[in-house]
């Protein structure tokens, strides 16, 4: 619970810390700038609030690593909520009202983070976890949007290194693979998520794994 307030103050402050003409940047998430990926991240705080306040009675049918599922295909952004993220960034207008937003719920859900009890049972995609569990799983989605927010921003604050490694080791979990040691955390989530393209050297380090890449986590 810890690395989940870290890793999204970490993200949060990125956000607080762009310039109006980085909103209209390309993020890392295809398709997408960096003002809707903030946006999509006004939608992930509620998410963590209602949850956190949407309690379950039976016993826990996932856990921070199986909460997540590799995809068959990337997301073409046709998906009615994708296209309607889009539609509402570009509402917002001003950017400082997409940081005072976020700012606002993103505050919120850090301080419910904080307090809630990490045994209590919660349900959300109809599965149940603990809160310790459910928070756990969104060190992943902070530090993947993380590294998606500052993908054409090469000055801004990367992703905390322990939030790096614990996803990496998600990932590697959830695909049922290993990258090589060579590899770097950050560039073992770029290129296994598909994020970004492996050199020819990479390549021959993949071997077999690379005609797997990319895993699509959803």
């Amino acid at each position: 619970m810890d690395l989940f307030s870290r890793s999204w103050t970490a993200l949060r402050t990125a956000v607080a810390e762009l310039s109006d003409e980085d909103f209209a940047r390309p993020s890392g998430c295809a398709g997408w700038l960096v003002r809707d990926l903030v946006c999509h991240l006004i939608i992930d705080a509620q998410d963590v609030l209602i949850t956190l306040v949407t309690p379950a009675d039976t016993e826990p049918t996932r856990d921070a690593v199986t909460y997540w599922e590799v995809a068959e295909t990337p997301p073409t952004g046709d998906d009615p909520l994708d296209a309607l993220i889009v539609r509402l960034a570009a509402a917002y207008e001003d950017p400082g009202l997409l940081k005072f937003h976020l700012d606002d719920l993103g505050s919120a859900a850090g301080r419910a983070a904080e307090l809630a009890d990490p045994t209590v049972r919660v349900g959300t995609r109809d599965v149940v976890l603990t809160t310790g569990d459910y928070l756990s799983a969104y060190v992943l989605e902070w530090t993947l949007h993380h590294l998606d927010l500052i993908a054409h921003l090469p000055n801004a604050a990367e992703p905390p290194i322990e939030g790096l490694a614990r996803t990496r080791e998600m990932l590697e979990k959830i695909a049922g693979a290993t990258f090589p040691s060579s590899f770097s955390d950050k560039d073992a989530l770029l290129i296994g998520t598909g994020r970004r393209t492996p050199t020819e050297a990479e390549k021959a380090e993949l071997g077999e794994l690379a005609a797997k890449l990319p895993f699509v986590i959803g």
